[in-house]
Formats: C-alpha cells, sequence, structure tokens
C-alpha cells in the first residue's frame, strides 16, 4: 500500500476508533453529591404522585398561551429549561415575558443545552442584562475530547411558584408554531397542576445545581400543595449523569406488563436491543403493538434510513408500524392498555436512552389514557402502515444505504 492509502486507512481506522469509545455505554455518574442530593429530598413534601390534574396539548398555540398566562402569574419564581430555546418571534415573546417579570421582582431562571445553542449565546447575554439568570448545561470541550462531551441535556420542563409545570416534546421555537414547509410540525405537551409538580421542581433544581454548583434547596422551591384532581403521576428522569437508563427500564417494563395493547409515537426509531426485544416479545405474545414515526426527517440524510434498517425485525415480529404522512411527527408517547400512558422528552432511540439527559412523565389514569390513546388513532389516520412483503423487496442499494447509516445510529 502507497504512503497516502496508508494515511488514508489509518485515519479511518481512529475515526472508526473514536466513535466506536464515543458511542460504547457510558457508565453511568452521580448528577448531585450525597450531601446536595439528600438536601433536596428532604425539602420534597411526601404525597407527590398523587392528586394531580393535567392538561394535554397536541397544538403548539394554545400551550404557548396558557404557558404566558402562568408566567404573567407568577409571584415568586419561574424555571425554564429547554433543549433548544432560539432566538425568533417565540423566543422573543417568551424572552419579553422573562424579562418583564425579573423587573418586577420574581426569580427567573432558564437554562438550555450548551453545545446545540452555542449560536444563540448573544441571545440569552441579552436576557442576563436584564434580569434573566441563564446558565448553559454541559459545556462541552469541541472536538468531544471527553465521552461526557456527548451527553446532551434533551429535558423541556417549566415551574412556575412550584405550583404549575409543564414538560413534554416542545422545545420553544416558531416552527412548532408554524410547522415546516412540507406539513404542521406535531408534537404533544403536558400541564401539570398539583403536587407532582414538586417532582419537576426537583428535576430542574439538581440540572441546574450540577451546571452551576449553586444548591437552591429554600423551601419556597416546594410550597405545600393540595390534591386537586385524581390522577397519579410519576416523574423519571434518565441520562448518564444521573439516574442511569430509567426510561429505558421503564419502557421495557410497560411492555412486558401489556395484555392488550400498546401504542408508540416517536420522531425516530433507533432501539436498544433490550427495548428491541420487549417489543418483539410483546407481539409475539399477541399484545397489539403499534408504532407511528413520520415518514420524512427533520434532522439530515441519515437519520430516516437509520431508523428504517430496524423496521424489518419488528415488522416480523408482528409489530404494527406505520409512517405519519400529515407533517412532522415528533410526539414522544406511549399508551398502553387503558391504565397507564407517558408524555416526555425520550425518543425510541439509543441516545435518548443512553446519551441524553431526558424526563418523562407517567400517568395512572384511565381519562387520561384514553386521551392519548385518541390522539394515537387520530394521527394514526393520517399514517401508512408497512407492509412485510413490500418492504423486504425494497431496492438493495436502499437497504445497504439504510445498514450503513445503522453504523452511527447511536450519534443520531
Amino acid at each position: 500500500m502507497n504512503p497516502f492509502g496508508i494515511t488514508v486507512t489509518s485515519a479511518l481506522l481512529a475515526v472508526a476508533l473514536w466513535l466506536a469509545w464515543l458511542t460504547s455505554r457510558p457508565s453511568v455518574k452521580p448528577l448531585l453529591d450525597s450531601r446536595q442530593r439528600k438536601s433536596l429530598c428532604d425539602k420534597m413534601p411526601e404525597g407527590t404522585a398523587d392528586g394531580n390534574a393535567t392538561v394535554l396539548y397536541t397544538d403548539f398555540n394554545p400551550m404557548l398561551d396558557d404557558m404566558l398566562r402562568d408566567i404573567a402569574d407568577a409571584q415568586n419564581h419561574i424555571h425554564l429549561q429547554f433543549f433548544k430555546f432560539e432566538t425568533d418571534y417565540v423566543c422573543q415573546r417568551i424572552g419579553n415575558a422573562l424579562m418583564q417579570k425579573a423587573d418586577e421582582g420574581v426569580e427567573v431562571r432558564l437554562m438550555y443545552d450548551h453545545i446545540i445553542n452555542l449560536k444563540n449565546q448573544w441571545y440569552y447575554d441579552y436576557l442576563s442584562q436584564h434580569g434573566v439568570q441563564t446558565l448553559g448545561f454541559g459545556r462541552t470541550h469541541l472536538p468531544f475530547l471527553r465521552k461526557s462531551d456527548n451527553y446532551r441535556n434533551h429535558r423541556k420542563v417549566v415551574v412556575i411558584d412550584g405550583r404549575v409545570g409543564y414538560l413534554g416534546g416542545m422545545n420553544i421555537a416558531q416552527r412548532y408554531l408554524e410547522g415546516l414547509d412540507w406539513g404542521p410540525w406535531c408534537d404533544t405537551q403536558l400541564r401539570i397542576d398539583g403536587p407532582a409538580t414538586a417532582q419537576l421542581q426537583q428535576a430542574f433544581l439538581a440540572d441546574w445545581c450540577h451546571a452551576s454548583s449553586q444548591l437552591l434547596d429554600s423551601q419556597q422551591y416546594f410550597p405545600t400543595l393540595r390534591p386537586v384532581g385524581d390522577q397519579h403521576i410519576d416523574i423519571l428522569t434518565s441520562g448518564p449523569i444521573g439516574d442511569g437508563p430509567t426510561i429505558m427500564h421503564r419502557t421495557v417494563q410497560l411492555l412486558d406488563q401489556s395484555r392488550d395493547y400498546i401504542y408508540f409515537e416517536s420522531p425516530y426509531f433507533i432501539p436498544t436491543p433490550e427495548v428491541m426485544r420487549a417489543l418483539c416479545a410483546a407481539a409475539h405474545r399477541g399484545v397489539d403493538v403499534r408504532l407511528l414515526i413520520p415518514a420524512r426527517s427533520d434532522r439530515g440524510l441519515l437519520v430516516l434510513p437509520a431508523s428504517m434498517s430496524y423496521l424489518a425485525e419488528a415488522l416480523k415480529a408482528g409489530v404494527k408500524i406505520g409512517l405519519f404522512q400529515k407533517g412532522y411527527l415528533h410526539s414522544k408517547t406511549i399508551v398502553a392498555d387503558d391504565a397507564v400512558a407517558h408524555v416526555g422528552s425520550t425518543n425510541i432511540d439509543k441516545r435518548s436512552y443512553l446519551l441524553d439527559l431526558e424526563i418523562g412523565a407517567y400517568v395512572y389514569n384511565r381519562d387520561f389514557a384514553c386521551q392519548i390513546k385518541q390522539q394515537f388513532l387520530a394521527d394514526e389516520a393520517g399514517s401508512e402502515y408497512i407492509d412485510l412483503a413490500q418492504w423486504q423487496g425494497r431496492p438493495l442499494t436502499q437497504k445497504i444505504f439504510e445498514r450503513t447509516a445503522r453504523l452511527i445510529s447511536s450519534q443520531l
């Protein structure tokens, strides 16, 4: 081999080894030290899972209106955490509301993922100059010289006065309101009123402490909340910094426990071996397992082909997979047996399960589960299910491209 060939081969080998190191399953590191964790846990009131009420949003506009109304009503503090907080019209509306509340003396904190929002740093500086405390989570040392530099905070959380909270799949950006050139942006968000808000607060404050070394454990952030509804809600966080793959484990648990049906919506389908085995096992034992994913991708050329490389295995097991046609499906929901439903930030992909910090609400309530089920059925009406025989007959070149994209699927 000539010197040029040796150099190219060595470079490709180095890149392959670097990617293998980045994508290997991370060891879980604590989000807080034992003293910090105990201090936050001691402030948590008892019985936060029961007595809650929710509002489900599948349209960004009413969610934005309600959030702005809750922000305007804030008396003590406003905590916001978003993976992306862009600098368009929608973000400016929220930014103006936050600056106004900060001027009134309300504590306002905004946290965002550092690397994803590098280009918007000027806007966070502007907010900081007007009283909003801004903080980037997970400052990265390019070009990913440490494995932890690859861990992103994908959570979307809002807590207002410790009494009202939001979480789900919606970031703060104009495209959530206006959609894309080829269709609407379809997503799901949840407003929680009641004791479970304390669980959201604890998640936000733990992330804030990790990123800033500032432990906010005053009792003002955990007011006593009376029951306002009949919903039992568990808030789960997961990630390589903190709790480990708890949301992946809960997903497997829901699949293992489902008896009649379990329906999923996710913008990506790059499952871990654990989730794929549970999906196939549920379908094999006769559970009606359905999955909706978008027919088009919003993210580069490789995400959709990588997802497609996993479909044949699930289809052969009896999982029904539909491609959503009427816009872009960004919802991350699960509903099983009219008994439990999940709304959160977690995609069915390896990055969400293993490399990103995620959050989700598990609502154990029949009426709420039926709400999520009806939304799934409405989205199903705008989808086309894949026929296994036709899928297996797609061109060889397409299969090769999909398998190639799969090689880096954990980073997509």
